[in-house]
């Protein structure tokens, strides 16, 4: 038996890179030179990252702004925002170190996105000679966008949500049709919904119920087979090495998270106080059939916050525990969350983005040679088990 192992997406950008997107800014080089530095730092991931031996890779977004924005923006410093959009949106997220992401505004309608994934698909598939995945945002995240307690004239919050749920479900079905052997959809907001931050306006609303309605609304729309090879990613978040929901207990998300209709689920568990505790809940509540596929459950053992890179021991121990409570044809690895979800990430304990990059690939390594340590000793179990049968 094999024990599937995916990346969630995101590597730490090149120092070059965001210096280039810094001048990019500032108007000091054009969109052409900047992507020139774009593409080698995407053929950089790619490459390294298929010398890990990783059966799946992806550019390491390179390209996007984050991953919630890059719909919507060219850079996070606002340069190609979207005329739909202003950049006075409310917080997504306050970090524990004190500092914070906002999201754009939207002003007026309709909705559109302004780049779809799948421009980096196509072109990340020049460069690649293994399977490749694509991470997406969730529509529960783009709802934030519109104002929380008013209307925008003429464009109802209805229309507005019917526009996002059709431009999210052609950000998924353009990165299949562009070669994407995945797709992943973020949800760092799910565990967020279920803190309540008083400098946080859109938390403490209760509003999980209502993100996970959203996001089956477009997983609804995809057939079995296609819903097999969608997952939704959770973590509490990973940014400039601080985090913004690890004090929220996966009990409060777990139960509801798994009521969506995906194919498979990437969650942050490496750097959790009581994995074994977390690995019980997921077992209990992910479902064998979840409308027509099983859920797959892809555990994180390994942390991007933590510049030590974990043994390939450590990683197998991990899928070891976990196997107790999940089913092994259920079982997956996975990291915490990406490596660099934002394009402009100082990350202070590796000491600069090129050391926290080159730690990545020694982390993904780590991870593949757990994870196939893992499937041997399962597959071992298993024979001794049919043996005494």
């Amino acid at each position: 038996m094999t024990i599937p192992t995916e990346p969630v997406g995101s590597l730490p950008r090149p120092a070059r890179l965001q210096a280039a997107l810094a001048d990019y800014d500032a108007g000091k080089i054009t969109h052409q030179q900047l992507k020139q530095i774009q593409d080698d730092a995407c053929r950089d991931s790619i490459q390294r990252m298929e010398a890990t031996g990783s059966p799946i890779v992806s550019d390491g977004e390179q390209r996007a702004s984050s991953f919630a924005t890059y719909p919507l923006t060219d850079t996070l410093g606002g340069t190609g925002l979207a005329d739909t959009l202003a950049a006075d949106g409310q917080y997504f997220a306050i970090f524990t170190d004190g500092h914070h992401r906002q999201l754009p505004r939207l002003v007026r309608g309709p909705f559109r996105y302004k780049t779809y994934a799948a421009e980096y698909v196509k072109e990340a598939m020049k460069m690649a000679k293994k399977p490749l995945k694509q991470a997406v945002i969730a529509p529960s995240m783009l709802s934030l966008l519109y104002p929380l307690d008013a209307e925008i004239p003429g464009y109802t919050r209805e229309q507005f949500l019917s526009d996002l749920c059709n431009e999210c479900e052609k950000d998924i079905r353009q990165c299949f049709a562009a070669g994407a052997a995945r797709v992943s959809i973020d949800f760092t907001e799910g565990r967020l919904a279920c803190r309540n931050d008083p400098n946080n306006a859109w938390t403490g609303r209760g509003m999980l119920r209502s993100f996970i309605d959203l996001n089956n609304r477009v997983l609804n729309r995809f057939s079995n087979e296609e819903r097999a090879n969608i997952g939704i990613h959770t973590c509490p978040g990973g940014d400039c090495d601080s985090t913004h929901s690890a004090d929220v207990d996966y009990a409060d998300l777990l139960p509801s998270m798994f009521q969506m209709n995906a194919g498979y689920f990437l969650m942050q568990l490496a750097s959790e106080n009581n994995r074994e505790r977390v690995y019980k809940l997921v077992g209990e509540h992910s479902r064998a059939n979840a409308n027509g596929v099983k859920q797959v459950c892809f555990i994180g053992v390994i942390d991007p916050l933590n510049p030590r890179v974990e043994e390939a021991e450590e990683v197998a121990g991990a899928l070891m525990t976990a196997s107790k409570y999940i089913p092994v044809d259920r079982l997956g690895s996975t990291d915490d969350c990406g490596f660099s979800p934002f394009s402009i990430d100082k990350k202070p304990k590796h000491g600069s983005p090129d050391a926290a990059r080159d730690i990545a690939f020694q982390k993904i390594a780590a991870r593949v040679k757990g994870t196939a340590m893992a499937s041997d000793k399962l597959a071992t179990r298993s024979q001794s088990v049919g043996r005494s049968a």
